[in-house]
């Protein structure tokens, strides 16, 4: 059992309240000493805070408007830069802007009357934190029904410098979006913020009230122990991302050689540039945990293409901004030698662009312009989709120059219309945009009712349009001129997991597209995980010879491979071949039927056949993905289990990419299907062809064991020559 300090001084502003009366009634009967620090005492220099092992300040009132609390506030920060701990439970978290120890302060606060049991919703990725030890699991109820539950949380932005240990149960159900637990470093010191879920005052079960009583003698003993080691605060700098990165690294099902988050979650690309001969990928970024929320722009970088390495968040909400709800999906481009991100930033029910500008050559740092959001209000004409949560869908941007201008698309929807891509364009002034109205206009049952994420690239004699529908990509391939698109074909970009795709222009001229490649699992298991969502491999996007869309792997990736488990073709009749184990695998194959009714590769096999994901080639020139029995997690989601993609041109060629969980399919060149699976077994990693009906001549198979993109920049001097274009 973990032992309280000797004298925890416990911080009042006031008489007591009930509910801090029986706080400090036991930590009395806890064995533990009470010193009473008022903070009136504290402000006139009358009380000695050295003489405590730890701080506490426990408020079920609020603290922000305690004219005593600024007086105060320099003498409780200096006991804590000098190396000392403070605890501060329910609304004493409001202190936090005052005592200097992070400019943004808790967003929702007051008081509820909770139904449930309440609780930590600890992060996996500190499991072994001294505040979680003796708890199993990641579920900690702490709180039981009855009475006023006090609060002051982090709901719509995260602190500026803490780190969110804990989010929030509610009768178990995990509420991610409503950290509970933050931790800061101050000085050589350390703060602790416990929000929510936690009364003395009251009746209680027996499990919570152990619960508690365990909680916060950690807590305490912690941060009188070494306050400064109880939290790094946020991991900012790369050796803290990479340290979160490690820490994750065993799990089987993260992928080693995708762009991933270092922890906590991604979302869509942004910002992909090409920059000073390195390769910047940025992307939607939440570092309070594995949800979609309070998002912000993770960065990744390479020299080229196959190792990555994290750097520190590029861009953070501001809280007085046009951003402060988050920095929400846009774009990077060059502006006359300068690099320039263009992003939707979120606030209340509008979102609008907003422009920053690299303040270093490594692109870590960004500048905010001062004349953001630089359009300031949506367009009337046509009549924008709205919500309840948005006055007008209005986001996501893709720049480009032309004909001496800006162009400027952002995605929308008419109301009881389609999905819209809107055109602006501007001069030399990047703050001063003219709206010219919709470039195209989609059927909402066809194309959908909002188009997110649109993308126009030159392919040379077409122009490529790629939209995000919520459901899937579409593509458009066309001429544009004078603000409209004229569609020719369209089809869909990816016919599986895969979203809200953005494109880089090399130097080389190439167009390498990356999407989001979403869980197909729930909340629950993301949260247990640690981690949430990465990014597609770079595919080379143009056209061929017959002016079709055509995708590839970027050339690049062939310096991953490391080991070769198989090479040649073989003959299969109603047959089965093993091809070796991993999780991480490139394969390639080229494909005929003859009078067989079906080839399939089957990956990620247990040995007794319970998990199995088999991708099949059928005599209909059909091609598919299984997911039936790819994992024995009920919290994998197998909707659809079946993902198609038809028809195929036969014969097949067939490019297969698995990377832990992520499963990448190149059919012909011109289709792709992107999934996730999710095997429990430790070995469900087996490998093999098969053919059915039949003979299969498999003209050639390569296989391929890759390494990982975040290890050494070295790869084994055996890796196979880059794959031609």
């Amino acid at each position: 059992m973990t032992d309280l300090p000797e004298t925890v001084g416990v911080l009042v502003a006031d008489e007591p309240t009930p509910e801090q009366r029986a706080a400090f009634d036991w930590l009395t009967d806890a064995g533990t000493g009470v010193e009473r620090k008022r903070l009136s005492a504290i402000a006139a220099g009358d009380a000695d805070l050295d003489d405590c092992d730890v701080l506490w300040w426990h408020a079920d009132e609020s603290v922000a408007d305690d004219p005593t609390l600024e007086r105060a506030a320099d003498s409780i920060r200096a006991y804590v830069d000098a190396g000392g701990g403070l605890l501060l439970s329910l609304r004493a978290q409001e202190a936090v802007p005052a005592l200097g120890v992070d400019p943004v302060g808790p967003d929702a606060t007051g008081a509820d009357h909770p139904e449930t049991t309440i609780g930590l919703l600890c992060k996996s990725l500190y499991d072994d934190h001294p505040a979680f030890e003796g708890f199993s699991g990641l579920r900690v109820p702490t709180r039981s029904v009855g009475g006023p539950q006090p609060y002051a949380r982090y709901d719509d932005v995260l602190p500026e410098r803490g780190d969110v240990l804990a989010s929030t149960i509610r009768d178990r159900e995990d509420v991610a979006h409503q950290p509970s637990l933050i931790g800061w470093t101050a000085g050589d010191g350390g703060v602790a913020g416990l929000g929510t879920a936690l009364t003395f005052a009251g009746d209680t079960t027996e499990e919570c009230e152990r619960n508690r009583a365990r909680l916060l003698e950690n807590l305490l003993s912690a941060l009188a122990a070494d306050a400064r080691s109880f939290v790094d605060g946020r991991p900012k700098d790369a050796d803290a991302l990479s340290t979160m990165r490690s820490r994750l690294s065993a799990d089987p099902n993260r992928p080693q050689y995708h762009v991933s988050p270092p922890a906590n979650w991604l979302n869509d690309p942004n910002g992909l540039i090409h920059w000073d001969g390195q390769f910047h990928v940025f992307y939607q970024y939440n570092p309070g945990g594995p949800y979609h929320d309070t998002i912000h722009w993770g960065h990744a970088v390479s020299d080229d293409l196959v190792n990555w390495r994290d750097e520190p968040v590029a861009l953070t909400p501001s809280p007085d901004g046009p951003d402060r709800d988050g920095c929400w999906s846009g774009c990077a481009f060059d502006s006359d030698g300068e690099a320039t991100l263009l992003y939707t930033g979120g606030r209340g029910d509008e979102q609008l662009p907003c422009l920053a500008t690299a303040a270093d050559p490594s692109l870590r740092e960004w500048t905010k312009s001062a004349a953001n959001p630089v359009i300031p209000e949506p367009p009337t004409e046509p009549p924008l989709r709205s919500t309840d949560d948005w006055v007008a869908e209005f986001r996501d941007h893709n720049v480009w120059r032309e004909d001496g201008r800006w162009h400027q698309l952002i995605g929308s929807g008419v109301e009881g219309g389609g999905g819209t891509a809107l055109l602006y364009t501007a001069g030399d002034d990047l703050t001063d945009w003219r709206y010219e109205g919709p470039i195209l206009t989609g059927d909402p049952e066809r194309d959908g009712a909002m188009w997110e994420c649109p993308e126009l690239l030159d392919l040379g004699t077409k122009r490529l349009l790629h939209i995000s529908n919520y459901e899937e990509v579409r593509y458009y391939l066309g001429e544009y001129a004078d603000g409209e698109f004229d569609v020719e074909t369209s089809g869909l970009l990816d016919h599986g997991d895969f979203y809200a795709p953005q494109s880089m222009r090399t130097d080389d001229g190439r167009w390498l597209t990356w999407g989001w490649c979403w869980e197909a699992r729930d909340e629950s298991a993301q949260w247990d995980a640690g981690w949430a969502g990465a990014l597609s491999l770079p595919r080379r996007v143009d056209l061929d010879d017959a002016g079709r869309l055509r995708q590839r792997p970027a050339a690049e990736l062939a310096a991953l491979r490391e080991r070769r488990l198989h090479e040649g073709g073989v003959e299969l009749t109603d047959e089965r071949r093993e091809l070796g184990r991993g999780r991480a695998i490139e394969l390639r194959a080229e494909v005929r039927l003859e009078d067989a009714d079906e080839f399939s590769i089957v990956v990620c096999e247990s040995p007794d056949c319970a998990e199995r994901t088999p991708i099949r080639y059928t005599r209909d020139s059909h091609v598919e993905v299984d997911r039936t029995e790819s994992s024995a997690d009920p919290r994998s989601t197998k909707a659809p289990e079946r993902m198609p993609v038809s028809p195929v041109d036969g014969p097949l060629e067939l490019t297969a990419y698995l990377d832990g969980s992520v499963l990448e399919l190149f059919v012909n060149e011109r289709h792709c299907l992107t999934t996730r699976i999710y095997p429990t077994a430790a070995d469900a990693d087996r490998l093999s062809v098969a053919a059915t009906g039949g003979t299969a001549a498999v003209e050639s198979l390569d296989v391929w064991e890759l390494g990982s993109a975040w290890g050494p920049d070295e790869r084994a001097a055996s890796a196979a020559e880059p794959a031609e274009e």
